[in-house]
Formats: C-alpha cells, structure tokens, sequence
C-alpha cells in the first residue's frame, strides 16, 4: 500500500481532530471550548479539501462559522460581567 503526502496530511489533520475534540470535553471556559470548536470544525474543513469534497468543505466551513459566532454572541449575552 502506497501512501502519498495528502494521505500523510489527512491522517495528521484526524489525529488533531481527536485531541481537539477530547480538549472540548475537559475544557472549562465556554469561550475557550468554543475557539476550539472553531479550531475543530476549520480543520474539518480542510480534511474534506483534501479528499477532493470541496462542496462538503465549504458546507463545513459555513456551518462551523456560523454554529462558533451563534454560540460566542449565547456566551457573551449570558455571561456575567465582574464588577
């Protein structure tokens, strides 16, 4: 079985995807979780580049987008401002 470089950066891009995804769960700063799920989804995006999907890699990316600026405008909205 022959390998070739984008097969090389598919599997360095999952293997970031599983430490992200295990980071989201013991993250404990909402914002912080967030940026990561950001992080998680671009990278996603970019595995489906390089499987030669583009229209799933900008679903991907439009998605995370919008899902990561929904979920940072729920936290600044419900956070409590220090005093």
């Amino acid at each position: 079985m022959h390998f070739t470089s984008a097969d090389y950066w598919i599997m360095v891009l999952l293997l970031t995807l599983v430490i992200a995804s295990l980071s989201m769960l013991f993250i404990k700063d909402l914002l912080h979780a967030v940026i990561v799920f950001g992080v998680y989804s671009l990278i996603m995006a970019l595995i489906w580049l390089l499987m030669n999907t583009p229209d799933l890699a900008i679903t991907e990316a439009a998605a995370g987008i919008c899902t990561t600026v929904l979920m940072m405008a729920v936290i600044f909205r419900t956070s409590r401002k220090e005093e």
